[in-house]
């Protein structure tokens, strides 16, 4: 794929470290990082082997060796994932991640049996309840391992936030988003590099804050109106 300069993004749920450490580079490297203890990881993964927990710390210890963009995904559950906030903060500093996706529950309807039979519309977070999640995390890490971490980026239709890593603020500008070219020249030369080498700068409607909160200029909001329509100060995920 690089040698035809397709950009390549992969998402692993962290029970294969050894793929991990081998993996030759790619543009981005997710890991699902979908609870920070043992027990809920269980609960809510249900994984395969019976040694997940050794697993999916090992993936961490990879990951926080890998030189490319590597990214935590994490998607919140209300009343069963949001409480961790000391133990994901740990997670985030065994692993160091350039970049943490915290992104809200999306309902898709009760399933038939199972645990996640159990989960509604109740366990959908709000995009401010997420806001609050990520900024508590960037504190918690911040006294684990010093102010390292800070929200950059947000798309609220989508119930996302983005942290990043303060390295990837340049005079003051965020820079989360990725030079394509620069990184097919970059991986086809051979020579080592890092994330920083084909970072681009962050659109400032993208950036955390921002009135338009992640819409870009191209596309087009459409708000329900009505009776049962949300007021703006409402609208959440």
């Amino acid at each position: 794929m690089h040698q035809r300069h397709i950009s390549t993004f992969l998402v692993t749920n962290a029970q294969f470290p050894d793929k991990i450490t081998n993996m030759r580079p790619i543009t981005q490297l997710y890991v699902s990082v979908d609870a920070a203890t043992k027990e809920s990881l269980k609960a809510i993964d249900r994984p395969l082997f019976k040694d997940f927990w050794e697993r999916f710390l090992a993936c961490l210890d990879a990951l926080s060796r890998k030189g490319q963009r590597t990214v935590y995904r994490m998607t919140l559950v209300k009343e069963m994932n949001v409480a961790e906030i000391d133990e994901y903060a740990q997670l985030i500093a065994r692993g160091r991640p350039d970049f943490v996706e915290i992104k809200g529950m999306t309902y898709c309807g009760t399933t038939n049996g199972g645990d996640s039979g159990a989960l509604t519309m109740q366990n959908v977070p709000w995009h401010e309840e997420v806001v609050e999640f990520a900024q508590t995390v960037c504190a918690k890490v911040a006294e684990v391992m010093g102010e390292e971490y800070e929200v950059a980026s947000e798309h609220a239709h989508s119930c996302c936030i983005l942290i990043a890593k303060k390295r990837f603020k340049k005079e003051g500008v965020w820079h989360t988003w990725i030079d394509y070219p620069k990184f097919h020249q970059l991986v086809t030369s051979g020579e080592p590099f890092t994330a920083l080498d084909y970072m681009a700068p962050t659109p400032p409607w993208a950036t955390f804050g921002a009135p338009e909160a992640g819409f870009a200029p191209y596309e087009t909001r459409h708000i329900r109106k009505g009776p049962n329509a949300l007021k703006p100060e409402e609208f959440g995920c």
